[in-house]
């Protein structure tokens, strides 16, 4: 019996610092992506666009959404990502004509239920385990207003998305199935990707408690100064965790809720419970950690000298200034 095909749409809200680390993924823009294995560079070639973008993720948006006369808060979504896809199985066997005939005809979903300037960029990667389509738009309503709320909505909105999108690729590719979204799964896990984004953030942590630990009254002043750079990058790199872990909240109150009786129990649960429960008391520990690791990675901004916090917030007005 074949295994079942199914048609994947998935939403992800992004807000601001962490904007422009999709683009870096989504487009392709460093030389090296050690931290992702499923990266092939030498398919990265095969990987093409649909709608190429006019400028950065980040202005463009902003220019739209000045465009549009909306104002906005810090916490404003200015990018909505959908990531397009089916399952493997689905595309086993097919040329690159197919696959892009494919993602084309998602495309055109996307162009009938958002409007088609509003996208920002359409890019299908080859060079991954399986095909996919990152698209990114700003969330702008037919009134323009600036909302990803009213075009995303709750999960009885986006259980809709996923009806309409599977009704138009149907029409054209009968052994698709429905697929089911996280909403109404509910995500039973926290993605890989945000576990590799705090390893990345540990190393900056403890490089800038190397920093610290080396900052004496002989050096202050050429210490300060490598701090107050090093900042320009792990500060946004901190506010960008800080979204995920908003994002997952719920998993990491059911591990510090359990954490300490899970450690207690550890050494008489692996040998008591089964394989699958082993796994389950494994991620709670894990997720626990994850949170420990952000709090740890936050606090240490606390020790910074406040002249040293003032140059930093200093250099990066003036590059904001710089590039308005």
């Amino acid at each position: 019996m074949a295994a079942p095909q199914y048609a994947i749409l998935r939403f992800a809200k992004y807000k601001g610092p962490e904007i422009s680390g999709i683009e870096a993924h989504n487009e392709r823009t460093k030389e090296k992506y050690a931290s992702n294995p499923d990266i092939d560079p030498t398919r990265t070639h095969l990987n093409f666009h649909l709608i190429k973008p006019k400028r950065r993720y980040r202005a463009e948006s902003e220019k739209q959404i000045a465009e549009a006369g909306c104002r906005t808060r810090s916490d404003s979504v200015r990018v909505v990502e959908a990531l397009i896809t089916a399952t493997p199985e689905f595309f086993k066997g097919k040329k690159r004509a197919e696959i892009k005939e494919f993602f084309n005809e998602a495309l055109e979903f996307i162009k009938q239920n958002q409007a088609p300037a509003t996208i920002i960029s359409a890019v299908v990667h080859l060079d991954e385990k399986s095909p996919h389509m990152h698209l990114c738009f700003v969330p702008l309503t037919e009134d323009k207003r600036l909302c990803a709320k009213e075009i995303l909505g709750n999960k009885k909105k986006l259980t809709q998305w996923q009806d309409k999108y599977w009704e138009h690729m149907v029409k054209k590719y009968p052994d698709l199935e429905r697929g089911e979204s996280a909403s109404e799964t509910g995500r039973d896990h926290i993605p890989t990707r945000v576990f590799k984004q705090m390893a990345r953030l540990n190393k900056q942590h403890d490089k800038l408690e190397e920093m610290l630990s080396d900052m004496k009254f002989t050096n202050y002043k050429e210490k300060s100064a490598q701090i107050a750079t090093f900042l320009e990058k792990y500060i946004p790199d901190v506010a960008a965790m800080e979204t995920q872990m908003k994002k997952y909240e719920k998993f990491f109150k059911t591990a510090s809720d359990k954490q300490k009786a899970l450690e207690k129990k550890n050494a008489e649960l692996t040998d008591a419970l089964k394989e699958s429960e082993q796994e389950s008391t494994l991620k709670k520990l894990q997720d626990a950690r994850l949170k420990s690791d952000y709090e740890r990675a936050k606090s240490i901004l606390d020790r910074i000298p406040p002249d040293v916090i003032k140059a930093y917030t200093q250099r990066s007005t003036q590059k904001h200034d710089i590039n308005r």
